[in-house]
C-alpha cells in the first residue's frame, strides 16, 4: 500500500526503516484523484460487506498490533511524550510543523495566517505523524502492516479539520460569498448522494458527458454479439492497415471506454491513426441471471471474438491487448491456446496494469482474510452479482483524501459541483460482476494460482503461463497503489515469450490515459527483462513522450505487411449497430 495522504510529515527514520521493509513497494503516488478511479476489482473481496466493516482490521492484526507496542512501554512512553512537547510548543506557536508540498487540503492562506487554524492543522499533522511512528515501532509483518494502516489513513484523515464546516476557511467564504445559499446547496448534495450508492461524494455530475457522443465516439459499428459481449469494429482512418488486427479486451468492472474517452484522448483512436485494424470487446453488465458466468464464460468470449475477428478480416492471426482483469482472463486463455497447440492464432500480446502474480501485490492483497472471502463471496452468490457500486466506495476509501475528503469539502462544505472530468465519469459508469467471476477471481488471487503451473484451469486445460511464448508488451504506472509495478513486471517472468515492459510515470489510469503531447509524460524501458526489479531499473532509460507510439511501433513489428484498408465494416459479418453499441448503456 502507498503511504496514506495524510502522511505527509513523518520523519526521515519512519521512512527509512518503512521503505526497508517494504522495499518491493511502489513510491508514494501524486496526490491526484484520477489514479486510484480503477483497480484489482477481483481482489476486493469486501466490497459486500459496508463500509464500517472495511474500516476495522481483523480481531488478530488488532491483538497483534498491541502486543507489539505493548512489549515496547518506553518506546510508547517516548512518542507520547514527543506528541505532547510537540502540542505544547504548537500552543504557544512555536512549532514549526508544515504539511506536504502536495497537501492540498491546508492550501488556502488562512490555515498559516489566522493563528487558531494553523494551531489546528499542526496539532492534526503532529497526532498523523505519531501514529505512523507507532506503526513503524509495531514492526508488524508486511500484511497485518497494512491492514493497520489502511484502517489508520481512513481515521486520522476523517479526522482532519478541513473537514469540519466550521473550521475550513473554504467553508466560510462560500458561506458569507452567497449568503448562506452554499450551505444549502452542499446539504442539498449530501442528502443525495447518500440516498445512492455507493454512498461517497460524487466525483463528477451525472449529466456531465453522454457516452456515443462525448466519449466512446470513435466511428465503428458492433459486427458479433453474444450473451456476453459485442464486438466493435472500429472504422480505419488509413489508406492502408496493418493486416493483423488487434482484438482490445477490457476490465470486467466499468466499461470499455477507458480505451475510447474524448477525441485526442482516445486509445482507439491513436491506434487507428497508426494505421492499426481496432476491435474492442464490449462486456455485458451482468445481473442476476448471469450469476453462473465464470472465468470459463468469459475465456470463452475472448475465443469467440477472435473467431469474429478471423471471420471479418479474412486474417488467421490476431494480437491482443487487455488491461486489468481483463489482462487476467486473456493470459489464461493464451496458456489454454497454448495447450491445445493453437497458440499460433495469436501474434502478440500486451498487458496494461495486469497482475498474474499477487504475491505482495499491495493494499487489496493485504485487506484479503478467510472472513472477508466468505462474507463477500456469499453476499455476491446470493444476489448473483457483485454490484459496481460498492467496488466504487472501496475504491473511493482506499484513497480517502483523494477520493472522498476532497469531494467532500468541495461538494458540501462550498456547495459547488464537481469539476467534469471524463476519467471519472467513466468511473461512476460501474457495472456488475457475476458472482461467479467474483468467486474465480477471488479463488485465484488467494491461491495465486497462475503462479504455479496447472494449478488454475481454463476451459478444461491446465493454465501454464510459461507455455505462452507470443512476445508480450507489459505497461504499469510507477505511482500505481492499487496494482504495484513490481507485480505487474513479474508477469514477465511468468509469461514464456520476450517481454517489453514499459513503465509510465503515471499512476494506474493516468498511465493507460496517457495520450502524446503531454510535455510532463515519460516512461522508462530497458532493453531486456531480468528477475530482479531493481537490476531492470538500473538499466532503464526514460524516454520522453507517451508509450502509445512505441507501442505502436512493437505491435507493427508483429502485424503483417500493410494491406488497403477495408471501404466497409462487418466484412462477412451483418452490421447489428453503430458504435458504441447497445451493451455500453446497460444500466
Amino acid at each position: 500500500m502507498a503511504q496514506p495522504a495524510s502522511d505527509t510529515v513523518r520523519t526521515k527514520k519512519a521512512a527509512q526503516t518503512s521503505q526497508k521493509r517494504r522495499a518491493d513497494h511502489p513510491p508514494e503516488p501524486p496526490e491526484d484523484a484520477t489514479e486510484a478511479v480503477m483497480g484489482l476489482d477481483m481482489l476486493l473481496v469486501d466490497a459486500a460487506r459496508g463500509p464500517l466493516r472495511r474500516m476495522i482490521p481483523p480481531a488478530g492484526t488488532t491483538l497483534r498490533f498491541g502486543s507489539a507496542l505493548a512489549r515496547q512501554p518506553g518506546t510508547v512512553a517516548k512518542r507520547a511524550a514527543e506528541l505532547v512537547r510537540e502540542l505544547g510548543a504548537i500552543a504557544v506557536g512555536r512549532s514549526d510543523l508544515e504539511p506536504g508540498r502536495k497537501d492540498r487540503r491546508f492550501a488556502d492562506p488562512a490555515w498559516t495566517g489566522n493563528p487558531l487554524l494553523r494551531r489546528a492543522m499542526q496539532a492534526h499533522l503532529a497526532s498523523a505523524r505519531t501514529a505512523w511512528e507507532l506503526i513503524e515501532d509495531a514492526d508488524l509483518d508486511w500484511q497485518d502492516d497494512e491492514r493497520v494502516r489502511f484502517t489508520a489513513t481512513n481515521i486520522v484523515d476523517a479526522l482532519a479539520p478541513s473537514n469540519l464546516p466550521v473550521v475550513n476557511p473554504l467553508s466560510l467564504k462560500a458561506a458569507i460569498d452567497t449568503g448562506g445559499g452554499s450551505a444549502v446547496t452542499g446539504l442539498k448534495r449530501l442528502v443525495r448522494d447518500i440516498a445512492t450508492p455507493p454512498r461517497v461524494p460524487s466525483m463528477v455530475e451525472p449529466d456531465a458527458f453522454t457516452v456515443g457522443e462525448d466519449l466512446a465516439a470513435t466511428p465503428g459499428a458492433v459486427v458479433f454479439r453474444t450473451d456476453v459481449f459485442e464486438l466493435i469494429q472500429y472504422r480505419p482512418t488509413t489508406e492502408t492497415v496493418r493486416a493483423v488486427p488487434l482484438l482490445m479486451v477490457p476490465p470486467t468492472i466499468n466499461k470499455f471506454y477507458v480505451a475510447d474517452l474524448a477525441p485526442g484522448r482516445s486509445i482507439v483512436e491513436h491506434y487507428l491513426n497508426a494505421g492499426q485494424q481496432v476491435f474492442m470487446m464490449s462486456w455485458r453488465n451482468p445481473d442476476e441471471r448471469h450469476a453462473g458466468w465464470g472465468l470459463d464464460t468469459y475465456g470463452q468470449a475472448v475465443l469467440d471474438a477472435m473467431d469474429a475477428v478471423d471471420q471479418v478480416t479474412g486474417q488467421d492471426k490476431v494480437a491482443v491487448q487487455a488491461f486489468c482483469s481483463g489482462g487476467i482472463i486473456t493470459s489464461m486463455v493464451l496458456a489454454h491456446l497454448a495447450a491445445t497447440g493453437r497458440q499460433d492464432r495469436v501474434s502478440a500480446a500486451s498487458f496494461a496494469v495486469t497482475v498474474l502474480d499477487w504475491a505482495r501485490a499491495g493494499t487489496v492483497s493485504a485487506l484479503m482474510d478467510e472472513e472477508a472471502v466468505k462474507a463477500s463471496t456469499e453476499k455476491s452468490r446470493k444476489k448473483g452479482y457483485l454490484d459496481g457500486a460498492q467496488l466504487s466506495s472501496i475504491f473511493a476509501w482506499l484513497r480517502p483524501n483523494d477520493l472522498v475528503w476532497n469531494y467532500w469539502v468541495n461538494n458540501y462544505l462550498q456547495g459547488k459541483p464537481p469539476p467534469n472530468f471524463d476519467i471519472l465519469y467513466w468511473n461512476a459508469d460501474a457495472t456488475r460482476m457475476s458472482a461467479a467471476l467474483h468467486r474465480d477471481f477471488i479463488d485465484i488471487a488467494l491461491g495465486n494460482s497462475l503462479v504455479e503451473p496447472g494449478t488454475a484451469t481454463m476451459l478444461g486445460t491446465p493454465v501454464d503461463l510459461s507455455k505462452v511464448t507470443v512476445d508480450s508488451y507489459v505497461t504499469a504506472g510507477i505511482a500505481d497503489h492499487l496494482c504495484p509495478w513490481q507485480a505487474c513486471y513479474r508477469s514477465t517472468q511468468l509469461l514464456g515469450g520476450e517481454s517489453r515492459f514499459i513503465l509510465s510515470t503515471s499512476g494506474h489510469i493516468a498511465s493507460l490515459v496517457n495520450p502524446p503531447g503531454n510535455p510532463k509524460s515519460t516512461f522508462q524501458v530497458a532493453g531486456s527483462t531480468p528477475a530482479d526489479t531493481e537490476e531492470w531499473m538500473t538499466q532503464a532509460e526514460t524516454v520522453k513522450g507517451s508509450w502509445w507510439p512505441d507501442y505502436m511501433t512493437w505491435l507493427g513489428e508483429r502485424s503483417g505487411e500493410e494491406i488497403p484498408a477495408p471501404s466497409a465494416l462487418g466484412g462477412g459479418l451483418e452490421v447489428l449497430a453503430q458504435a458504441p453499441g447497445t451493451y455500453v448503456f446497460d444500466k
